[in-house]
């Protein structure tokens, strides 16, 4: 999946294994992936890796439920939120590695963990990128969105498919034309792991219990990095227009948007992307 080589960590929290995937040498990033089916570090990021890695130490970790980590159970999602656990996990996972300040960058559901983890601990983040982010927005719209209704059909009526899978990534895009039937088929096969379909229905029961994301969007103001917002202006999962009030309330911030793109502006935009995160961060030095 990626020309750059890497190393596989697992480690051991008191919640349960994280996995995480290390390439490049310099200041490290930390990106955290988004959380539809088939999601993982490697699997969301691979294709920016090789332009990310000459300048920086990149961290990708899959957060808990996805990839290699540990799925967290019903009582776990009772006590705390996804958000919350992923927190929990990730501060631990970075503690266990020896990082101590890091860029931390988050699309989606990842982007949601992004926020807390830069309002939890304000002074352990250098640089904050955050792509369409969960939590810190309130969609002007209908909710749910018609991203996050593909997202919760994918694994209920019937089960997930290719087909289902290709109606997914088509919400998630603004040209689907550009995934062959190969990165279906690859997401979709990513999606069949059996502890990580029951985890996902887990998740939507506490995700519709809890009413959505955690409203991280009323503590934005704990915010003290500098930020950049990327964004797809045609995004129908996380819509532009909730990035009003990161604008207002976040205090460094500036805002990139992106037209004819949706929800995965790495894929769409990779290249304007790797070099925006690149210049972006490389100035915090």
């Amino acid at each position: 999946m990626t020309d750059v080589s890497l190393k596989q960590h697992v480690v051991n929290t008191s919640l349960g294994e994280i996995a995480v995937a290390d390439v490049g040498e310099g200041p490290v990033l930390v990106m955290l992936h988004g959380g539809g089916p088939g999601a993982s570090g490697v699997a969301n990021f691979h294709q920016n890796l090789a332009a990310l890695a000459a300048g920086f130490r990149v961290l990708l970790p899959d957060q808990p439920g996805f990839g290699g980590s540990y799925r967290p159970t019903e009582a776990d999602l009772r006590a705390r939120s996804v958000t919350e656990i992923a927190v929990d996990a990730l501060f631990q996972t970075l503690d266990a590695l020896g990082v101590e300040r890091f860029h931390l960058l988050g699309n989606s559901l990842g982007g949601a963990a992004a926020i807390a983890m830069a309002q939890t601990r304000p002074d352990r983040v250098a640089g904050l990128v955050l792509m369409a982010p969960g939590g810190g927005w309130l969609p002007f719209g209908p909710t749910p969105t018609e991203g996050q209704k593909e997202m919760f059909r994918y694994y209920n009526g019937g089960g997930p498919s290719p087909r289902k899978m290709a109606n997914f990534i088509r919400t998630m895009v603004f040209d689907h034309r550009q995934f062959g039937d190969d990165a279906v088929l690859a997401r979709y096969e990513a999606s069949l792991d059996e502890s990580h379909i029951e985890f996902y229905h887990r998740y939507n029961a506490s995700f519709a219990q809890r009413n959505g994301m955690d409203p991280l969007w009323r503590d934005l103001h704990k915010i003290k990095a500098p930020t950049l917002l990327l964004w797809g202006r045609d995004d129908r999962t996380i819509t532009l227009d909730g990035a009003q009030l990161m604008l207002k309330q976040i205090r460094d911030v500036q805002l990139h948007v992106f037209g004819n793109c949706g929800h995965w502006v790495q894929i769409e935009r990779q290249r304007d992307f790797d070099r925006l995160v690149t210049d972006f961060l490389a100035a915090l030095a």
